[in-house]
């Protein structure tokens, strides 16, 4: 998988382009500001979108869903837990355990709930890559303290499906650079906390 971050705005939110090879399919992932640099880049490689997903509600990921979505001529796809508050284009409706397919490869819509009530992570086994929104950094996890927010629902989250995955896989996060798990494990302090505390 070819992967392409753009970052944008005063939250300096990271946006993707993820696309298997030039002319191929695409899918665009949070375009939170400036829509032209996601469509130029989608144009300048020929490639063919197959819609934009929204990791969650929030303004800093989804700004310029809209206006992509329209020069492009593509769905968005959001969590259906979000979907219903959201004030934005939502053509179809994602839950947990959904896969959508990306020129043969395999993107699992995993439900995580804890930033917000719809919150969702993006594996690829196959590249063994995760987009995780606001979910989980490198050395912390999201908010809960905003509206639709749950530390509990953040702890199960991270107890029930994060911990699960293989040290390799690498993240994509939301804000800031990826790391891989086995990063996550040795410094993020919030995430091992939580750990931890399970198996006391």
């Amino acid at each position: 998988m070819h992967i392409k971050r753009f970052v944008g705005g005063s939250l300096e939110s990271n946006g993707y382009v993820i696309y298997r090879r030039s002319g191929g399919e695409c899918f665009i992932i949070d375009p939170g500001y400036n829509p032209r640099v996601f469509t130029d880049f989608v144009r300048e490689n020929g490639l063919r979108p197959k819609g934009i997903i929204l990791t969650h509600l929030h303004h800093d990921h989804t700004g310029a869903a809209d206006a992509a979505a329209d020069v492009l001529d593509c769905p968005v796809y959001m969590h259906e837990a979000d979907a219903c508050s959201y004030r934005g284009r939502v053509d179809a409706e994602l839950k947990g355990g959904d896969v959508l397919d990306l020129d043969g490869e395999n993107l699992e819509i995993m439900s995580t709930p804890g930033h917000t009530k719809g919150s969702i992570c993006i594996m690829s086994e196959k590249s063994r890559v995760c987009f995780t929104g606001d979910t989980v950094f490198d050395t912390d996890l999201g908010r809960t303290d905003l509206e639709g927010g749950s530390e509990e629902e953040m702890k199960a989250s991270i107890r029930d499906i994060v911990d699960k995955w293989d040290n390799d896989i690498h993240i994509y996060p939301g804000h800031d650079d990826g790391c891989n798990m086995k990063q996550v494990r040795k410094y993020n302090t919030e995430f091992i906390a939580i750990t931890e505390g399970r198996n006391r």
